[in-house]
């Protein structure tokens, strides 16, 4: 695990808010020089706590506005690697997380409409050994955009709700 400091906490709160934040704002507000505040940026990125940089985009607005989570089944004997290759290899499939118990994998789509949908979990039923299905469609969501609790060593610090990046439902 990582040693980082409360400050380098600070650092990443402010990052996770506005990724494309200077390091002179960063320093301003945490207290610190442009040249330190750079450097503890540079080695959380060396210890691989920072992994890159992204954008939010609002998918709505490119015409991709339904989500939907789908649990896919799969024999036992399925070798993980086999159950990943089959949902990135359907371009709408947005992550795959392969679980522990039933079911097998949660995959998390993105499509136009709901005959796109259908669409989709055809072809992942017709893909590999997939046994069965489940889809679940999203009607809103909320992220935890202000990272994991912290032992402070008295009360555990699990982030304001007003801190929390939030999309509102569609």
């Amino acid at each position: 695990m990582a040693e980082i400091d409360e400050i380098d906490h600070q650092v990443l709160r402010l990052l996770r808010e506005d990724g494309r934040r200077t390091f002179s704002e960063m320093a301003a507000e945490i207290g610190l020089s442009v040249a330190a505040v750079k450097r503890r940026v540079d080695r959380l990125r060396e210890i691989g706590v920072i992994t890159g940089f992204t954008v939010r985009v609002d998918y709505a607005k490119l015409g991709w506005g339904i989500e939907a989570f789908t649990e896919l089944r799969y024999p036992g004997t399925t070798p993980v690697a086999k159950i990943i290759r089959t949902a990135t290899d359907v371009p709408e499939v947005q992550e795959v997380f392969t679980i522990a118990g039933d079911p097998d994998a949660l995959i998390h789509v993105r499509v136009r409409d709901l005959s796109h949908l259908q669409q989709v979990i055809d072809r992942l039923r017709r893909a590999g050994d997939v046994t069965g299905t489940k889809t679940l469609l999203v009607l809103g969501s909320w992220t935890r955009d202000t990272g994991p609790a912290r032992d402070t060593g008295s009360a555990r610090d699990t982030g304001a709700a007003g801190d929390a990046g939030r999309r509102p439902p569609r």
